[in-house]
């Protein structure tokens, strides 16, 4: 299946909290995956806890990137 959401960070709570936060900011409407969340959420365990992805629609994309790469930076 084709998507056009791209994933442009993959890591801690944390950093994904920040980046989308900036990316709202600026009117950038991020998705954010956290597959421990659901699992835990549905009643299942997960070994890698706090790990969240942030997705962002094409049209948006070199906007993102910026504050991923000011956020990392930092």
């Amino acid at each position: 299946m084709k998507t056009n959401y791209t994933r442009i960070f993959s890591g801690n709570f944390i950093l994904a909290q920040t980046i989308v936060n900036q990316l709202r900011e600026i009117g950038v409407v991020p998705v954010l995956k956290d597959d421990s969340e659901s699992g835990r959420l549905a009643g299942f365990g997960s070994a890698i806890q706090g790990n969240q992805e942030v997705y962002v629609h094409a049209d948006e994309l070199e906007k993102a990137q910026k504050i991923v790469q000011t956020i990392i930076n930092i």
